[in-house]
Formats: structure tokens, C-alpha cells, sequence
């Protein structure tokens, strides 16, 4: 998905964080929480978390330097500026009007390297993208990006990236929804809280996508060119390159429904596409019986 290079970014809400290497993790939640984090946020932070402290590096100044478009179409750690800045635009707008939510921005969009501290303890590039409900921060590794071409057979490009940045900020509207506290009943399986929790995410980030060429700056200039047919297919295959039923065949060799989060890439294309087609206000995956998964 292209920038318009006169577009000002400069407004997206993005940092970067990190920590030295060869740290020990640490983290405050115990076992039982972290299931039900990793199964509601789409993250696995189990094994992650543990004793041991460290010092965090001081923040990177260099997001700054991304100001408009064009750096976005140039830089990844742009892009995510500029994802940020189109994302806030629509849901500012979305939440209220479409949703009924009374909208406020995640306290953060934060860029990690290695490792992060969070409210929800620390996490590793391991991880993989998180929301983080106590906090209200949204955090991503861009390396994760390599990742979902090279360990998930995803399609990559651009429109691929910032999807994941929308999956997670649809977990922001989520919780301010009340959505992710209800949903935590710590459940498995194709029609679980935990499922609709993340194909719900997936819907909102259609619903961006659909409209994220009406998303201006201040000067009302949109940030994003229409998307092309193939830019929504890399978003597709993104979608389903994180599939319950893929990554278990590829890790386990078989799949288990009854210990499915997430969804099957089928289900996660499919709720993309509702979003990106319908809007927001299709949404609805709690209100469906489980056949309409």
C-alpha cells in the first residue's frame, strides 16, 4: 500500500525501544495470566517472562526523521509512523460514529529491538506483535516482518506489514470496547472467546484497509493511495500465514482444532475481507453461532 508522498506522518504516535543484548527477562505476571494474555492479545508470552533485571536503552530519537510519505514508502520504521497516523485518523472517527466506543489513541506505538518491558512483563523479538491492555501500547519488532515471509510463507510487501499494526490496533478498540476483559475465560477452540477475539481484530483491520485512502492529514491530504488488488492479496496471505491450522501442521505436523486461538487462515482472510468490504460495523463475531465463524 503506497503513501502519497506529500503526506504528512509526522503526527503518528510511534517510538522505539530496546534493550542490550544478552539480557534476562523479567516479568511480574504468573503462568495462569500469561495463557489467557496469549490467548486474547495473539501472542505467546509464555516461556518469556521470568527473574532478572536490566537497564532499557535509552529511547531511539531517529522515528523523528520520518515526516512524510515518501519516508514511508522508503523505511520500514516509517511506515509504521505513517500506519499509525491513517490508523488514529480512521478509528478516531469509526469508533464513535460506527461502533458507539468513546475513542482514545493506545498510549504508544512502540518499536522494540530484542527485547521490551511492558505492563504485561517483559517480552522478547520471540514474541512476535502484542497489545498490551494495561499499558495501552502497541508493540512490534519490525524484524517479525522477515519472519512472516521466511518462517510463515507470507507473501510480504508493504499492505502485509501494516495489517499486522492494524490486527493489533483493533485490539486497542477492543479494549476500550470492554471486548478483551470479557472475552477472558481462558477457553480453546474454533468457536472459543479467544477466536472471535482475534478474528474480530482481523475484521478491524479490513475495515482500515477498506477506507484508509480517506485518512488525511491536517492539510487534508489522504495518507494512503487505494489499495492495488495484489497489495490486498500480500494482506490476505499475511492473514493466513498465522493460522491456527497452518502453524500447527508446520510445527506439530497435524492440526488440533480444540487448542485453536486464532483462527484458520481461511477464517482470518475471510473476517478480513468483511471488514474490508463491509466496515466495522460486520464485525460482530461474538453475536454469530460458532457455524458463522
Amino acid at each position: 500500500m503506497t503513501f502519497n508522498p506529500n503526506a504528512d506522518i509526522s503526527g503518528g504516535k510511534t517510538s522505539k525501544r530496546g534493550r542490550n543484548t544478552g539480557i534476562a527477562v523479567g516479568g511480574g505476571l504468573g503462568v495462569v495470566a500469561l495463557v489467557i494474555v496469549a490467548q486474547l492479545l495473539g501472542v505467546d508470552l509464555t516461556g518469556l517472562l521470568g527473574g532478572g533485571e536490566s537497564q532499557e536503552s535509552a529511547p531511539d530519537t531517529s522515528i523523528e526523521q520520518c515526516l512524510t510519505g515518501q519516508d514511508a514508502n522508503e523505511r520500514v520504521d516509517c511506515r509504521m509512523r505513517g500506519a499509525a497516523a491513517s490508523l488514529e485518523d480512521y478509528w478516531a472517527a469509526a469508533a464513535p460514529q460506527e461502533l458507539g466506543i468513546d475513542y482514545a489513541a493506545p498510549q504508544d506505538f512502540a518499536l522494540f529491538t530484542q527485547s521490551v518491558s511492558t505492563a504485561c512483563g517483559s517480552a522478547t523479538s520471540a514474541t512476535g506483535p502484542f497489545y498490551c491492555p494495561p499499558d495501552q501500547i502497541i508493540y512490534v519488532d519490525v524484524t517479525f516482518f522477515d519472519e512472516l515471509e521466511s518462517q510463515f510463507g507470507a507473501s510480504g510487501g508493504s499492505l502485509a506489514q501494516m495489517y499486522v499494526v492494524a490486527h493489533e490496533w483493533g485490539h486497542h478498540v477492543q479494549n476500550l470496547a470492554g471486548t478483551l476483559q470479557a472475552a477472558q475465560d481462558g477457553q480453546t477452540g474454533p468457536t472459543s472467546n479467544s477466536v472471535r477475539t482475534e478474528l474480530q481484530a482481523d475484521c478491524f483491520a479490513g475495515a482500515w484497509v477498506g477506507a484508509a485512502a480517506e485518512t488525511r492529514d491536517d492539510d487534508g491530504v489522504p495518507f494512503l493511495q487505494q489499495p492495488t488488488v495484489a497489495e490486498v492479496a500480500d494482506a490476505l496471505s499475511a492473514a493466513a500465514a498465522v493460522g491456527d491450522d497452518r502453524i500447527q501442521e508446520a510445527t506439530q505436523g497435524q492440526v488440533s482444532p480444540h487448542t485453536f486461538t486464532h483462527g484458520t487462515s481461511e477464517q482470518r482472510q475471510r473476517w478480513f475481507t468483511v471488514g474490508y468490504e463491509q466496515g466495522p460495523t460486520a464485525c460482530d463475531t461474538f453475536g454469530i453461532d460458532g457455524a458463522q465463524l
